[in-house]
């Protein structure tokens, strides 16, 4: 018997625009309700520099301790939703043969992931794309949020510190896989003395891994919002001479800020997401074990694993 091929989606039927205006509704929605939010929440400034972190939404004292929803973590979960809606529109409508671009802009994607995996960890880690992907693009587009004058949670070191920890685990995960008593030995290896110093190693991975990316994200914003008030203050102090409102315009500060936000909003959001996905990659694959593992898996008569890198 044949198998029946997949019926072709009809791209132009009702019903399928109706679920592309759902997936595009998806990825606006959540952004739009954080704009608000913000601009429901602010106080009102004085007009000279403010520079502070997530505004607290809602906090609940507890006996043990502080319970607060924070505007970093609802623009996490605004970019989460987000994102999520721009995975179901550009997968809305596969079929065999591509007739859609946002098809071929998927497979792309997908195609690039997986050989940006298997380039940096090798072909046991091939399933991890998804995992990686995931955490590039949240990690892009909570920078890059900041473009429409929302708070990037990348700049909150407590959303930083959540990712690399989680990155933390997966990497103890696959040093354990060669044994406890491996690892420990590990640990005072070359020479006893050095076990502290292997021990706070190991925890230095996540610490890093967290303030790297929150402290360049972070410098960003402080650069730019001292610049565009250097530049507010120049302009009144050298055009105060012009006649109505042109004297209270900060004429000064229109393009410079515009060419600074392409490099530390874009270029390094962007930049800082790819280094924590390649810093997550080379951490988890460098800390497997191979030769522990693999003699542990021939003393349960189980095949060795090779990890191949293309």
């Amino acid at each position: 018997m044949t198998e029946k091929a997949a019926p072709e989606v009809d791209v132009k039927s009702a019903k399928f625009r109706r679920k592309d205006r759902l997936y595009f509704a998806m990825m606006i929605l959540p952004i739009l309700a954080c704009i608000v939010l913000k601009v429901l929440f602010t106080p009102a400034g004085d007009g000279g520099v403010q520079i502070s972190g997530a505004m607290i939404f809602l906090g609940e004292n507890t006996s043990m301790t502080s319970l607060y929803i924070s505007e970093s973590q609802v623009n996490t979960w605004a970019v989460m939703i987000s994102i999520l809606g721009l995975c179901l529109y550009m997968t809305h409508g596969l079929s065999e043969k591509a007739v859609l671009k946002r098809q071929l802009a998927a497979e792309w994607i997908v195609e690039k992931c997986e050989t940006l995996v298997k380039n940096n960890m090798g072909g046991f880690f091939r399933e991890w794309a998804p995992f990686v992907a995931a955490i590039m693009g949240l990690s892009a587009f909570s920078s890059l949020i900041c473009l429409v004058g929302l708070f990037s949670p990348t700049g909150d070191v407590n959303v930083t510190f959540g990712w690399a920890i989680l990155v933390f685990f997966m990497i103890m995960y696959y040093k354990f896989r060669g044994g406890l008593w491996n690892y420990t030995k590990g640990l005072f290896s070359p020479i006893p003395v050095f076990a502290p110093m292997n021990l706070i190693g190991e925890f230095a991975t996540p610490v890093s891994m967290a303030f790297r990316h929150y402290g360049n994200i972070l410098s960003g914003a402080v650069i730019s919002a001292l610049i565009g008030s250097a530049l507010t203050g120049l302009s009144k102090s050298l055009l105060g001479w012009l006649p109505g409102v042109l004297s209270d315009m900060p004429l000064l500060r229109v393009g410079l800020p515009a060419v600074l936000s392409v490099y530390f909003d874009v270029f390094s959001g962007v930049m800082q997401a790819f280094i924590f996905a390649m810093l997550t990659m080379l951490n988890v694959a460098g800390a497997v074990p191979w030769d522990d593992w693999n003699a542990r898996r021939k003393k349960r008569n189980k095949p060795e694993i090779q990890n191949l890198v293309a």
